[in-house]
């Protein structure tokens, strides 16, 4: 008899009872919830646990006893039953976690220790994990100087040395840079690590190499043990969880859906067979464990589950409960903040069952409370479950800090302290240096090694002060007791028999290989119901393109009686194929785009590749079935091919077969470039030799001796045979026209015309090839994502000094006179009196000759400011009424000359909506309120011009350097009157301000791909907006991202700013103590865009700590504690339900706020004898300057731009010279009309391919440009005209070296007659052609929000042009209805210029007696007497979608704000 009914029934029997349960009970919480008072309860749940007892093992671990019903999970629905955990839905999961952990920061501990104490009390230990490290050395190879800069004579140079490398010809010109320098040292567990550094100080790659991630691009030695185990003896990938600092999810996926498939795949590890243990322990011993922690653990256990009660506890741990079912988003959609992103990454390592955690700088963007809270639960898991942990964090907040065991302190590849965080400061002292008394420990630690700010930390006055560098604290170290202790442990290995055999993981995956491919096709159905939008446009776009064919190929006009007609029938044949080929072209983006992530859990070992592979073309067929319906079945009758049933399911069978060949064949080529703009660029070529090879542009009697191997193997070839042999074998071909000339049937003689083999069985010839295409395509795409590595390469160049700076410090040599290395060193402090002012008290002169440019100081108060958006759907659609959501409720506030103003309030208060409604930034929405600058209302034009802001995102135009950079907005946006060598020294002097002297020639380069560090990139944000030389500057989150060390730099630097008597605002989001009191005052919001505080801090916060403390109910703050934190945690909207009152309601009532009142009304009156803001233009410099300067940074932007343009040229070259080969000595030969075809079609291909290719490639970099356009424009550097004329204009040196090449080899190889007008005309065609098409991709992109609906929109007309080119179908044979379109297709006029050009005046008569010239009119319809007419229509394209694009620039903003 079945168990679960036995249980059930035992049940039923008492189910009387449970009604009468004490229900009062039930409100206590404590550890008593559960032991109801009656009696008969407890002999119900007896009785539950021994039926529970009888079932075996299997199936005794996967029940468990619950409350059944009952919403509110304790609830009297019914009492408690047995439950199959395999079957918990999302509210039983839900209940379950709210009796455990109600609140993750209270009762996460308690919960852990229940689940210890279960598993102590039977005797069961848990695998722990001892990691050491000895001698640990990597080095990268770097190019130096200026051989790294990425220019497209570079490029050439660089990958030709390589080669030569490669093969041991020429000497290898790199430099290796030591990354890591000889460290040991071991890691404990159930001890929390700190790792701490510099940026560049080698964290990252110990981390890598801690985790057995290192990449083949470093050389490394030394060995890392597991408890005692080599790396080769287990998977570390699956032991240790290295959780990196980019976030790479796909963003159509919510939060929840992210970390369930990662739980899926990552599997439950040990823990099933642990549960089976303790249960026959248990059982043996007679013990009754807690229902509830026995149902978790049960549900924990349990692999293969779509959603895992573990994935909902680790939402709960690390706050993202709140946004669970909101999509990740990326770029292009609006998705969960940087913050929340980052604890995404954090959680889907953490849902896992690795024991070892190495994570990298997981607190960037979050703000100190969750960083505290998150570290807080790793550390109670860490302690009581016995994990291993290795945290890097960039700013830790001091009570973070102490959350910490053991530090590990890098710097410069080196280990400088390792141990116990009690000992650190000792180790210092030892030294000399001292931790003044207000400083967090951390950000003392990072500074302390550095050349710049060790001085101020010197403690031993009776000596002079010397630099020391990381070497002589390295050997200070190993001599410390702390140091030597390591040195002894490590010269004893560990004892492999203690390690426990479940703590390192075997198996290469997770959970067995069905479950991976079943976890894999659940999310590719989802992800395809989310990109439904593209799918549902392929469809609809094919329709349209079939409703075009179906009507130009119109069946009254298409007759049956000659072998030129069968040829347009073999057009519209052609062009079908075609049509179905292209589309899968959009297979290509969509795989790019998902690679990243791909390879990311590829390499976490989440699944193999080929479970990843298989979903993407299996579910694909479905679609197929759809899409290619609905073009055969629209166009078959109507452009009327053969008229028996059996052919046409031959052909829609058959281009089922095409549409699937093309797919895989695009995943294939995406799969194997890894890079959008490499595989747009292959794809179009794969697709150009497959075209031009397939049969119909060159008929088979013509492919050269030499290339007719590429016509055997391309799949065009075996698509147009077969399909051609369906439609011309059929019954309406089956007649004899003129039996005089030859007694073959009509279509046999149409198919011989166009060499195709007239044979009945090519029909299935070409469907095998199909289907064998297809698997082969597959294959190989499934071997590309198996063994090749991510795209992109992470260190590019290094400058010499950064080599000598880093060499020298393993030498422990000092480069240059360090006490006048820097201009801001700071003077040594006394004893600790007035180091809260260390970062406001730089050398007064530095500030002083700061700025050789005068400006006028400006106030900006603003009183009222309401802003509101129309409500989101979401919203509506769960029963909000209103039409808005306001987002700022009637804020005021004043700004003011030479204070520094902190803007602060958690997540979600408003800081930055506030900032850009001040700032003028945002685009939608509605504003209310007053705001103006020294008391004149604020006006825009006016604003932008005095006004400057540093947004949270570092926007700048990757391939330019800091230098130029500067250079480029100094040049914009100073006034005319301002002379260049002027401008210079502004510029040398800002560059001193910030710190980027050293860094004047690196490349900016992409966010988180090449380039500038975080924090460079923040300080050039800065440095950008200070070249400006504005009056009010705003900045959002000038820290976040960024270190201990950098934030100081960077806060200098906005100090500096300050004391040159300037309006700063900051909003600013978890500052350490020192760099919060550097601001002068606080401007405080709370969740929902009120404010609670506007008003000075006063010395060490005293005033606001006086204020906050005033309020009755409000905890004091704790000794050393940050001011900054504690302010946020007790106006935390929790704190103010617990109090009962509203913050924002106290700060309107108290005399702070009348004071503040007072000074608004003050600042909105204008000073006597002051006047409004004027400036004579809008812009500072004169159009003509702003083309100048655009098109100067436009210039280097595309030399320093191989991918774009090295790839094109190399491209265009290899393009001609295979047409060269193809096509060799067709140019001359014009006896038959089939060579006059041919010559046409080289024409044609080229001019479709090359043109299509420059479209395509060009978008990516235009869309990028246009990001850093909308910032700069809003910054009032330039109109959109100019940026138009810039990115328009340097296409043309480019497109005429382009063509010129192209032209030259072509023209030689095919053999057109070389007289010099004819080989003009063809360069002049070329030339105009390849513009219009590169300015088409261009406009598309100008038009649409973003570069993927451009390209798909821009792709939608190649089919277009593609048919009315004049090549599938000539004009005169085109139906009435859509002859105009011919004359407005643009290549339909580029085919008219170079056929009439080449053939139009040649009278020599063809074999059937006609001239050429009089054939070439009659046929195609082109007249030589109209070539001058062609040309000027040719140029006219060119020009019109040039203006458009520079008309869409100007017109449209797709940044909404």
């Amino acid at each position: 008899m079945d168990a679960a009914g036995e249980i059930q029934k035992v049940a039923s029997m008492r189910l009387g009872g449970s009604m009468r349960g004490d229900s009062g009970s039930m409100w206590r919480r404590g550890d008593d919830v559960f032991s109801r008072s009656s009696r008969e309860e407890d002999d119900e749940e007896a009785l539950r646990w021994a039926a529970l007892e009888k079932l075996p093992t299997y199936d005794r671990v996967r029940r468990a006893i619950l409350p059944l019903g009952g919403d509110d999970g304790a609830g009297d629905g019914g009492g408690k039953g047995v439950v199959d955990v395999h079957g918990l839905g999302p509210r039983e999961r839900r209940a379950l976690l709210e009796r455990l952990v109600r609140v993750a920061d209270e009762d996460n501990e308690k919960f852990l220790l229940k689940l210890k104490d279960r598993v102590d009390r039977v005797g069961i230990d848990m695998p722990t994990i001892e990691v050491r490290f000895e001698h640990l050395e990597a080095e990268a190879e770097v190019r130096v100087g200026n051989s790294g800069l990425p220019t497209v004579l570079n490029s050439i140079t660089n990958t030709l040395e390589e080669a030569g490398n490669a093969l041991g010809i020429l000497p290898n010109r790199k430099q290796t840079m030591p990354v890591l320098h000889d460290v040991s040292g071991i890691i404990k567990p159930r001890r929390m690590t700190l790792l701490l550094g510099p940026p560049g100080s080698g964290k990252t790659t110990l981390l890598l190499a801690l985790a057995g991630r290192l990449g083949k691009d470093l050389k490394a030695s030394g060995k890392v043990t597991y408890n005692g185990h080599g790396m080769e003896e287990f998977v570390p990938e699956r032991t240790a969880a290295y959780i990196s600092q980019h976030d790479l999810h796909i963003g159509e996926m919510t939060v929840r859906e992210t970390l369930a498939f990662s739980a899926r795949c990552q599997g439950v590890g040990s823990r099933f067979d642990m549960l089976t243990e303790l249960s026959r322990r248990e059982k043996a011993a007679n013990i009754k464990p807690d229902a509830d922690i026995d149902a978790f653990m049960k549900a924990a256990a349990m692999g293969g589950q779509e959603a895992n009660v573990n994935t909902d506890y680790i939402l709960k741990i690390l706050g993202l409960e709140i946004c669970a079912d909101t999509m990740v988003g990326d770029e292009m959609l609006r998705g969960i903040s940087g913050g929340q992103r980052k604890r995404v990454t954090t959680g889907e390592m953490l849902v896992g069952p690795a024991r070892a955690l190495f994570m990298d700088e997981i607190s960037t963007g979050l703000d100190s409370s969750t960083t505290f809270q998150i570290v807080n639960s790793l550390r109670q898991t860490v302690h009581i479950l016995g994990g291993t942990a290795v945290i890097s964090l960039l700013q830790p907040a001091p009570e973070t800090y102490n959350l910490f065991d053991d530090i590990i302190l890098l710097s410069d590849g080196q280990i400088v302290y390792q141990g116990p965080r009690e000992d650190v400061l000792e180790f210092f002292e030892s030294t000399g240096f001292k931790c003044p008394d207000r400083k967090g420990v951390a950000d003392f630690l990072q500074e302390v090694t550095s050349k710049k700010d060790q001085r101020q930390y010197w403690a031993r006055h009776d000596k002079p002060y010397r630099f020391v560098t990381v070497k002589e604290f390295v050997s200070a170290f190993q001599s410390f007791h702390t140091g030597r202790a390591i040195a002894n442990e490590l010269a004893v290995p560990f004892d492999k028999s203690k390690s426990h055999p479940a703590a390192l993981a075997t198996t290469r995956y997770g959970a067995p290989g069905k479950e991976l491919l079943k976890a894999n096709i659940d999310r590719e159905i989802l992800l395809m119901k989310r990109n439904s939008f593209v799918y549902m446009f392929r469809t609809f776009q094919l329709m349209v393109v079939s409703l075009i064919a179906m009507t130009l190929f119109f069946r009254t006009k298409m007759k049956r009686d000659s072998v030129t007609s069968g040829g347009i029938y073999m057009g519209a044949l052609f062009f079908g194929v075609l049509m179905i080929m292209f589309n899968g072209f959009s297979e290509l983006a969509l795989t790019v785009f998902k690679l990243p992530v791909f390879f990311k859990q590829r390499d976490l070992l989440f699944y193999p590749a080929w479970s990843y592979t298989i979903p993407s073309w299996i579910l694909k067929i479905p679609i197929t079935f759809i899409e290619v319906g609905g073009y055969v079945f629209l166009t078959y009758y109507v452009i009327g091919f053969d008229s028996n049933v059996g052919s046409f399911f031959k052909q829609y069978l058959l281009m089922l077969a095409i549409n699937q060949m093309a797919g895989s064949l695009f995943r294939f080529i995406g799969g194997a470039a890894r890079n959008m703009i490499v595989a747009n660029v292959f794809a179009s070529f794969m697709l150009l030799i497959f075209m031009v090879l397939g049969g119909f542009i060159l008929a088979r009697e013509q492919v050269k001796k030499w290339w007719i191997w590429g016509y055997w193997i391309s799949p065009m070839m075996y698509a147009q045979n077969a399909i051609s042999v369906n439609e011309l074998m059929g019954h309406s071909w089956n007649k004899i026209v003129n039996s005089s000339a030859s007694n073959e049937t009509l279509g046999v003689q149409v198919l011989k015309s166009r060499g195709v083999f007239p044979e009945a069985r090519w029909y299935w010839i070409g469907f095998g090839a199909m289907i064998g295409f297809t698997i082969l395509f597959n294959a190989l795409f499934t071997l590309a994502l198996t063994y090749l590595r991510p795209y992109g390469n992470s260190r590019q160049s290094v400058s010499e000094e950064e080599l000598k700076e880093k060499r020298a410090n393993l030498n422990g040599e000092i480069v240059g006179d360090v006490h006048l290395s820097s201009g801001s060193t700071r003077r040594p402090m006394g004893n600790g009196t007035e180091n809260d002012s260390t970062i406001v008290d730089d050398d007064t002169e530095v500030t002083q000759r700061g700025m050789v440019l005068p400006f006028t100081p400006l106030s900006l108060s603003f009183d009222n400011v309401r802003y509101s958006v129309d409500m989101p759907q979401e919203m509506k659609a769960q029963g909000v009424a209103d039409d808005r959501l306001e987002l700022l409720k009637g804020v005021s506030g004043s700004f003011r000359p030479g204070v520094l103003t902190a803007l602060m309030g958690v997540s979600g208060a408003g800081k930055t909506t506030l900032m850009d409604v001040l700032a003028g930034r945002k685009t939608g929405g509605y504003i209310e309120g007053s705001i103006n600058i020294s008391g004149y209302p604020k006006k825009q034009e006016t604003f932008a011009r005095v006004s400057g802001y540093c947004e949270q995102n570092d926007i700048h135009s990757p391939q330019v350097t800091v230098y130029e950079s500067l250079l480029f907005s100094a040049w914009l946006r100073l006034p005319e009157d301002v002379d260049s060598n002027t401008r210079k020294m502004f510029i040398e002097e800002v560059m001193e301000l910030v710190e980027l002297k050293s860094l004047r020639d690196a490349l900016v380069g992409l966010p988180g791909v090449n380039g500038l560090s975080t924090e460079q990139r923040k300080r050039l944000t800065i440095a950008v907006e200070l070249v400006a030389n504005p009056s009010i500057i705003f900045m959002d989150e000038p820290t976040s991202g960024l270190d201990a060390r950098a934030a100081a730099i960077v806060m200098r630097t906005v100090r500096n700013t300050v004391n040159t008597g300037r309006t700063v605002v900051c909003t600013i989001h978890q500052p350490s103590i020192d760099i919060f009191e550097a601001f002068d005052e606080l401007f405080l919001m709370k969740r929902g865009g009120e404010e609670i505080y506007a008003g000075p801090l006063g010395h060490h916060s005293s005033e606001l700590i006086k204020y906050f403390e005033s309020i009755p109910g409000v905890s004091k703050i704790k000794d050393g504690y940050n001011p900054a934190t504690w302010m946020l945690e007790v106006t935390t909207i929790g704190q103010e339900q617990a109090l009962g009152v509203d913050f924002s309601d106290i700060y309107k009532k108290s005399e702070l706020y009348q004071r503040n009142k007072a000074l608004i009304k003050d600042l909105s009156q204008p000073a006597p004898d002051s006047s409004d803001l004027y400036f004579p233009t809008q812009y500072s410099q004169s159009s003509l300057t702003q083309c100048m300067a655009c098109l100067w940074k436009q210039n280097l932007s595309y030399w320093r731009n191989p991918p774009y343009n090295a790839v094109r040229f190399f491209f265009t070259t290899v393009i001609a010279l295979l047409f060269g080969t193809i096509f060799w000595d067709l140019g001359g030969k014009v006896t038959k009309s089939q060579d006059l075809f041919n010559a046409m079609g080289s024409m044609y291909a080229a001019v479709l391919f090359i043109g299509v290719m420059n479209c395509t490639s060009v978008q990516p970099v235009v869309a990028v440009e246009r990001t850093v356009f909308y910032r700069e424009r809003a910054a009032g550097m330039y109109s959109a005209f100019p940026y138009a004329f810039g990115q328009v204009v340097i296409e043309i040196p480019y497109t005429l070296v382009q063509a010129t090449v192209y032209g030259i080899i072509v023209y030689a190889m095919i053999g057109f007659e070389w007289t010099a007008a004819k080989f003009f005309w063809y360069l002049f065609f070329m030339v105009f052609t390849l513009l219009y098409f590169t300015f088409y991709g261009m406009m598309a992109v100008g038009l649409t929000p973003n570069y993927h609906i451009a390209s798909i929109v821009s792709s939608a007309f190649y089919a277009i042009w593609n048919l009315f080119s004049g090549f599938v179908i000539p004009r005169p044979r085109v139906p009435i209805w859509w002859r105009w379109y011919c004359w407005a297709c643009p290549v339909a006029w580029t085919l008219y210029g170079l056929v009439v050009s080449q053939f139009g005046d040649i009278e020599t008569p063809m074999e059937d007696g006609t001239p050429v010239k009089v054939f070439v009119e009659n046929y195609f319809g082109f007249k030589h007497s109209w070539l001058g007419w062609v040309a000027t229509v040719v140029a006219a394209f060119a020009f019109l979608f040039a203006s458009l694009f520079g008309f869409a620039i100007m017109k449209f903003n797709f940044q909404k704000r």
